[in-house]
């Protein structure tokens, strides 16, 4: 579909669709695929030295970098996005994440440069979060802002579904090496090839966004010189808010994902082919619920979805690792499928949720700020208090402490007001 007779250039939002889809899919799939090495890999590639729980703790914490530079890119991305353009960030985060993730490919591990190894592999980690912290911001932004009324949600409902592509693309290429190549070859080289494959998804992305006309709300819009300082005087409140409803999604989807892998394989003892099998199949769910969860809130209201999801995460903590501790393939399925669905449930919804929050001068930086640092509670934190609490108190601790996440973020929704209605170019 085109816009015409607007003064505005002719724009396919069909292109813009696929621009914010395949673009936050390749970035995700990078992320991803750093966090399913952590928990297969990287602990004896890069941590050698360390028993296998202290291993597994220094892998998952060279993965938490990433969360912690993501504000950072998700500020110096903002800054530029609301000063120049949304189009020129997302080509600029696509190439960061694309040329950290290929250098991650080829970096020596501990065997060959000794110390160096683990540090280079820290800095290439920040990095990334960088180019992902400017990624999603700018793919919601663009899709927000050129869609019709009454249909944000259904337009930034592409970007969303990036998460769950990226992850099944990542899980899918280490499922298919861990059958073509025996365990010591994988761990050799096999962990490898996702990351320099990534460089050839990052060619296709680019032509892609390449083609793609800058937001007509943004065009118009009045600019301010400091967006970050401007946003922090005059919206810190939704900021904070908009932070604190992300938790339980990030929560429920790197607990359910890179922590139950690594806890599936390694205290459940679940086959690692397996176990990433029905990770794959588990994560089937969440890309069905976002889908339906982000049309149904153009219907129902951002607020009132998100909270159905908030909700149902508080229950279902617990639940999962009864469910977990089976180890019955079914079960596990169920109980990461679940968590997985409730995290989509919520997820849906916000990127028309956190645009429509902030004012058109500041939006690239309050959207990327508030998802990015829910992801620094939600994301960072978790895999390192379940590994911290599996040892002490078992997989129950870990379900109550994913209801507690999902607590604060109910009460974080409950405090927002709801945007389904509100005018972007305001």
């Amino acid at each position: 579909m085109a816009e015409r007779g607007t003064g505005e250039p002719t724009v396919s939002r069909g292109r813009i669709a696929v621009a914010g889809f395949i673009g936050t899919t390749i970035e995700f799939f990078d992320f991803y695929a750093y966090g399913i090495a952590a928990a297969l890999v990287l602990n004896a590639a890069f941590f050698p030295t360390l028993d296998p729980v202290a291993g597994t703790l220094a892998a998952f914490s060279t993965n938490a970098v990433a969360f912690v530079s993501r504000p950072l890119g998700s500020a110096l991305f903002g800054h530029w996005g609301d000063r120049l353009g949304r189009k020129s960030m997302l080509i600029a985060s696509l190439l960061t994440m694309g040329l950290a993730t290929a250098a991650v490919g080829v970096l020596p591990g501990y065997a060959s440069i000794g110390v160096a190894a683990p540090i280079l592999l820290v800095v290439l980690r920040f990095v990334q979060g960088i180019g992902l912290g400017g990624e999603w911001g700018g793919a919601a932004l663009l899709a927000a802002e050129h869609a019709p009324p009454g249909r944000r949600g259904l337009y930034t409902m592409f970007p969303q579904l990036g998460p769950a592509i990226g992850f099944i693309a990542a899980n899918g290429i280490f499922l298919l090496l861990a059958t073509l190549v025996d365990d010591a070859a994988f761990a050799s080289w096999g962990w490898r090839v996702p990351f320099l494959a990534s460089a050839l998804l990052v060619v296709v992305g680019l032509y892609v966004r390449l083609g793609v006309a800058e937001s007509p709300v943004f065009t118009r819009a009045e600019k301010t010189r400091v967006p970050l300082l401007d946003l922090v005087r005059t919206q810190p409140r939704e900021l904070l808010l908009g932070a604190g409803a992300m938790i339980v999604q990030y929560s429920l989807f790197y607990i359910a994902t890179t922590y139950c892998l690594s806890y599936g394989t390694r205290v459940l003892h679940i086959d690692r082919t397996e176990m990433l099998l029905l990770t794959m199949i588990a994560v089937v769910f969440l890309g069905v619920a976002t889908a339906l969860s982000a049309t149904a809130s153009d219907r129902f209201g951002r607020r009132r979805v998100v909270l159905a999801g908030c909700a149902a995460g508080i229950v279902w903590g617990p639940v999962m690792f009864a469910l977990l501790d089976t180890a019955n393939p079914v079960l596990v399925v169920v109980a990461l499928g679940g968590a997985l669905a409730i995290m989509g449930l919520s997820f849906g919804p916000m990127a028309a949720f956190l645009p429509e929050l902030f004012a058109t001068r500041t939006r690239y930086s309050g959207a990327s700020i508030a998802y990015s640092l829910g992801g620094v509670l939600g994301g960072a934190v978790p895999p390192l208090v379940a590994t911290s609490l599996e040892g002490g108190f078992g997989g129950v601790a870990i379900g109550l402490y994913l209801s507690l996440m999902a607590v604060i973020s109910l009460l974080c929704v409950l405090a927002l007001s709801e945007t389904r209605d509100r005018d972007l170019a305001a």
